[in-house]
């Protein structure tokens, strides 16, 4: 009858032993090791002087081990590698699979787990295939008569090591401990089958024993789980990339790893040495002694783990910088380089695994190839998941816009969201379930796994200057940058900045001047039929109910005294939604004024005041000498400090001025009224209004936050014209996220 693989090994290792080392207990019996947990007779008094002498000579060797800089340098004269091809990572798998099956269980006495027969047999056949396409058999073959032997003879731990490791002298060091895994972990599961089958005769005679015995299989469990782990650490610095040795956390990690490998073979031939002897009778009073033997070699292993552990966490930590600044420079290469199409870049930056769908298309729900961009304008939309829903609305209405334009102009383009999301927390349930919700409320394009951007996130951040707010990088169709933030564009002009270019910014500033359509620009038709019959209107702010009441009351006032037509519409704070959210519903029970009822509205006109500002000062508009910068920085400054009113005419902005002002203004309408019939009420509302302003000496402040990457050097106060001091703020983002925050 023929042998399989794992027989044939077997076979080998026990032919070549003298026949008197395998005489057990019943006058000279043959004794195979692997097979005495089944006999029931075994238990009783210790009898076999040949595992007396196994038990003593290996409990011995831990307590009287040689000097560890002499065995260091046999160890290190085993070494002598002639670049022979190893499969390690499939030897480590399978001795692996295997050790799961003989994990010692105290209830047992025996090395046979608890495992399903079937699984068992499909297991040992995928391994019967593996030895015999492995060319490394006779490797393993000599590897297992020799530590059989060896345990069998009582040498001790030392020698049996270096023994072993004179046989896989020409193999590196992780192949090594691979091959010396594997025999060790192909010769205690061999009959595992047949244990797992017949264990279950001996379980009254276990019982009465396994409560002294489970302090020594812990400790067995223990060593084996340390021996694994330090082995595939071991793998794992095999498995690095090639860069340069002087990484001084790779030159201490390969300087420690043969005492590693060593350390791991002596606690694969303690795992051995205990497994052997186990089916043998003892002493209960040794099991104590044996567990401290197990222990020992448990805190000589667990160090150099920690070590090496840390030396391939700082390793990855270099590397992984060092990678991300190639990556930089690969990616500024790229774009300034000329190319026919956008293809280049956006495989750098987007799918750098080739995969052949990368994409998700929001409109089909449907992946997609990166084909769908080639020679497209391409607006990426880079953002975290924590961008509000306000700015998505907004945007998808915009979208609409452009692409209808995008058609008429024949110039198509694309949106594609980037996700920049922290990996490590990826792949919770939260927040997978928040990914795929922001990509399926799309209607564009999305990076269908954001790992595919994991390598290049440090490159946005550099290039791009992306600080966690949401941007909008433009590609035209050469993969060329046209803007690196059209945010700025797009919620002041809309569909009218297409194709969003800086050379398009500049032309749409050369035709704005200072006006209410500027501020508010179609977001609502009520105030463009106002705008269009030339009523007066008070835009105003704030969150001071009461002072809100005072104005509105007081200007209404003025209003029927004057005989002017007057609307007033509340447009709120930048931050501080609930406050505005309370003073609304006052506006409205009490109606005071016109208000904004969707908060989206709120939202989207202060995030166009600030774009204003930053758009200008990307520009290098932040002069003194523009108008609409100088207003622009007026408005934001008084949303600052609190409540505030703008007057206009029509399209015309009368003036703008702090709470404070503005109410005494109207407050004061007897002491300017006068003045009317000469000089109309537009003049005389603005020379009263500025002389109260001059007297109260008001200065302005700002506050930018840092996510924007364009914070200016300097800036003039746009009310005294003088320097400005620059300050760090720290702001709780509870409920405020410096000049804006969703509503």
């Amino acid at each position: 009858m023929s042998l399989n693989p794992r027989q044939q090994l077997l076979g080998m290792a026990y032919s070549i032993m003298p026949q008197q080392q395998l005489m057990g207990l019943k006058g000279n019996t043959m004794i195979d090791p692997m097979h005495t947990s089944r006999q029931p007779e075994m238990i009783g008094p210790v009898q076999n002087p040949t595992m007396q002498q196994l038990n003593i000579g290996e409990r011995n060797s831990i307590s009287c081990t040689l000097d560890e800089n002499a065995i260091m340098k046999q160890v290190l004269d085993t070494h002598l590698p002639d670049g022979t091809i190893v499969d390690g990572k499939s030897l480590m798998q399978m001795a692996e699979e295997l050790l799961q099956d003989i994990t010692i269980n105290a209830e047992s006495t025996s090395s046979v787990a608890q495992t399903d027969v079937v699984q068992l047999e499909e297991k040992y056949h995928k391994i019967d295939v593996l030895l015999t396409s492995n060319i490394l058999s006779h490797t393993i073959d000599k590897l297992a008569c020799e530590m059989l032997f060896k345990l069998l003879t009582s040498v001790d731990g030392d020698s049996i090591a270096i023994s072993l490791l004179h046989l896989v002298e020409n193999f590196h060091w992780d192949a090594k401990l691979a091959l010396i895994l594997a025999t060790f972990a192909l010769i205690y599961s061999t009959d595992q089958l047949e244990m797992s089958t017949d264990i279950l005769e001996q379980v009254p005679m276990i019982t009465e024993y396994s409560t002294p015995l489970k302090p020594r299989s812990d400790a067995l469990n223990e060593l084996i789980y340390s021996v694994l782990e330090l082995s595939w650490c071991i793998f794992q610095f095999k498995e690095l990339p090639s860069v340069s040795s002087k990484v001084p956390a790779m030159t201490r990690a390969l300087s420690t790893v043969p005492t590693a490998v060593y350390w791991n073979v002596r606690g694969i031939i303690s795992c051995a040495a205990h497994i052997t002897r186990m089916g043998y009778e003892y002493e209960i009073s040794s099991i104590e002694i044996e567990s401290s033997e197990l222990s020992s070699l448990v805190l000589k292993i667990n160090p150099l783990l920690e070590f090496l552990r840390k030396q391939l966490e700082e390793y990855n930590h270099v590397i992984g910088k060092k990678n991300e600044m190639d990556l930089i420079e690969t990616f500024s290469q790229v774009l300034d380089t000329a190319h026919i199409d956008n293809m280049n870049i956006l495989n750098i930056l987007l799918n750098p695994w080739n995969e052949p769908l990368p994409l998700f298309d929001g409109a089909t729900k449907q992946r997609v190839s990166l084909e769908v961009l080639r020679k497209r304008n391409v607006l990426l939309l880079i953002s975290g998941l924590d961008m509000s829903r306000d700015e998505v609305s907004i945007l998808e209405q915009i979208y609409s816009e452009m692409r209808v334009q995008g058609r008429r102009m024949d110039s198509l383009y694309e949106v594609l969201w980037v996700p920049i999301v922290d990996l490590s927390v990826m792949n919770t349930d939260k927040v997978k379930e928040q990914f795929e919700d922001f990509m399926n409320s799309m209607p564009w394009y999305s990076v269908y796994n954001p790992s595919q951007v994991g390598m290049v996130q440090r490159s946005i951040r550099e290039m791009w200057h992306f600080r966690n707010k949401p941007i909008l990088v433009v590609l035209d169709p050469q993969g060329k940058e046209l803007n690196l933030n059209a945010f700025h564009m797009m919620w002041i002009w809309g569909s009218n900045a297409f194709p969003f270019s800086i050379a398009r910014e500049e032309a749409l500033w050369r035709e704005e001047t200072w006006r209410l359509e500027l501020l508010t620009s179609g977001m609502d038709p009520t105030i463009l039929d106002w705008v269009r019959e030339s009523r007066y209107i008070f835009l105003y702010g704030g969150d001071d109910i009461e002072w809100i009441r005072k104005f509105t009351s007081n200007a209404r006032a003025i209003a029927r005294a004057a005989g002017i037509p007057l609307e007033m519409c509340y447009v709120g704070k930048s931050k501080q939604r609930e406050n505005v959210r309370r003073a609304i519903a006052t506006i409205n029970v009490e109606k005071l004024s016109y208000f904004w009822e969707d908060l989206t509205l709120v939202w989207f006109f202060w995030t166009r005041i600030e774009s204003m500002l930053f758009s200008k000062i990307q520009l290098k508009h932040a002069d003194d000498q523009d108008l609409v910068m100088l207003q622009i920085k007026k408005l934001l400054s008084y949303d600052k400090d609190g409540s505030w009113g703008l007057l206009c005419r029509g399209s015309h902005i009368l003036t703008i001025g702090h709470g404070s002002t503005m109410l005494q203004t109207c407050v004061d309408f007897d002491l300017w009224k006068q003045h009317i019939p000469s000089r109309g009420f537009d003049l005389s509302f603005k020379n009263y209004h500025d002389k109260l302003h001059g007297a109260t000496n008001n200065c302005s402040r700002f506050e930018f936050p840092i996510v924007e990457g364009s914070i200016p050097e300097g800036m003039r106060c746009p009310e005294c014209h003088r320097s400005m001091e620059k300050h760090i703020a720290f702001i709780c983002c509870h409920d405020q996220t410096g000049l804006l925050e969703p509503y």
